[in-house]
């Protein structure tokens, strides 16, 4: 992708097909199901249709083989309808099947990664509980081996799709000893263990509904020894690779919701008449505007940046010592803090009416806040990005 953001013929096309489904297909659902607080049932399916559930995944599970730049436009396509909605896909298929491609047996892949690239599977991840939020390290989560089997207690909160999903992919300390160093990766196939030692309880939200979200509790489930994923103690790796993806390609959530609030807003500034001319006429109307205008390029600039780096990169597990994971925190910072602002300022251009649940401007704004806290706060990613600064061998220009 070039700097000034010309698309591929390919990425048009993609672009344009992703915002025609979601303008003909998830709009007009919109309004009746954020008021329910329910996810469009076959959303998964739809998605399948339009071939980017498994839009980094190799051909023979599914997948389309395109690149973390292509996953970026598709979310932000589809956040430009519901930031709420694009976060459940990306949930999905970026935090729980694409980690879970990158780390797993071949075996492991076969029998689930096409499930999920045809819809039939939805996936979460499991890394915060109750007590171990930005101190992710500090699970309490255990996994015991006990003859062919790992019994597994503890929980997971805040899970994305936990109330909906087939797949979970999750970690749990197997040698709490070792601290870190002794974490571990597993899945479980949830109809399996529902009723049989896991059980989730929806959570309310103020903001993004439509997005299902969980607190997950592991009352000595039993797992099969071949659901351990990446190794046994390795769990940080696993972990850590996917965060650098999940950051960038999550950006592209509240980019969609930033694009729609300045169009909603020019063109409702442009409607509304007030003292007898359209209040896009006012200059302090205009500097939100064009403030909002070039938040968004410069949220824009640093999230393409950072996808088309990773891109270009033979490993895409980022972590601490990497260029890329101090682009993905500062990608999400940014765009994270915008969203915000950008939201509040549509919310102010549209006056009363953007506090009214049926414009569409108002579910952008809810859904906006949780990008200063989901993926790693922002308090969380200004560490991380000031950690890779003091490197000795870091260079500036990046």
């Amino acid at each position: 992708m070039a700097l000034d953001f010309n698309l591929t013929d390919e990425q048009r096309m993609l672009e344009d097909s992703v915002y025609k489904w979601a303008v003909a297909w998830l709009e007009p659902q919109m309004e009746h199901m954020y008021e329910v607080d329910e996810m469009p049932p076959t959303i998964f399916k739809e998605t399948a249709n339009l071939g980017i559930n498994g839009i980094v995944f190799e051909e023979k599970y599914g997948g389309t083989e395109m690149g973390y730049v292509e996953t970026l436009l598709a979310y932000e396509t589809i956040a430009r309808v519901s930031n709420a909605l694009s976060m459940t896909v990306g949930a999905s298929q970026t935090l729980c099947f694409d980690n879970f491609r990158r780390n797993a047996t071949e075996e492991q892949k076969m029998a689930v990664l096409p499930k999920s690239c045809t819809g039939e599977w939805i996936g979460c991840l499991g890394i915060t509980e109750p007590n171990a939020g930005s101190d992710a390290m500090s699970m309490k989560t255990t996994a015991v081996k006990k003859g062919d089997k790992w019994i597994v207690n503890g929980s997971k909160i805040f899970i994305t799709n936990a109330p909906v999903a087939q797949i979970m992919l999750f970690y749990a300390k197997t040698a709490p000893e070792k601290g870190p160093h002794g974490i571990s990766t597993f899945f479980c196939e949830i109809d399996k263990v529902k009723g049989k030692g896991w059980s989730c309880e929806k959570i309310k939200k103020w903001g993004m509904r439509t997005s299902p979200t969980g607190l997950v509790t592991f009352e000595d489930m039993e797992l099969p020894e071949e659901n351990l994923v990446g190794g046994l103690n390795k769990g940080v790796a696993v972990l850590t690779s996917g965060l650098c993806t999940e950051r960038i390609t999550l950006s592209g959530c509240t980019l969609g919701s930033q694009r729609s609030c300045l169009e909603m807003s020019l063109k409702y500034a442009k409607e509304r008449v007030q003292f007898g001319k359209p209040i896009i006429s006012f200059q302090t109307i205009q500097e939100k505007i064009a403030n909002m205008y070039t938040g968004y390029l410069a949220s824009k600039w640093m999230a393409y940046s950072a996808a088309s780096f990773c891109d270009a990169q033979t490993s895409k597990s980022g972590g601490k010592g990497t260029d890329l994971d101090r682009m993905a925190a500062a990608a999400l910072l940014y765009c994270g803090e915008m969203g915000t602002k950008i939201g509040l300022d549509a919310i102010q251009i549209h006056g009363g009416y953007g506090y009214c649940t049926e414009y569409g401007v108002t579910r952008h704004f809810l859904d906006q806040k949780l990008w200063e806290i989901g993926a790693g706060t922002s308090e969380i990613r200004r560490m991380i990005i000031a950690r890779e600064l003091m490197r000795d061998d870091f260079k500036s220009g990046r």
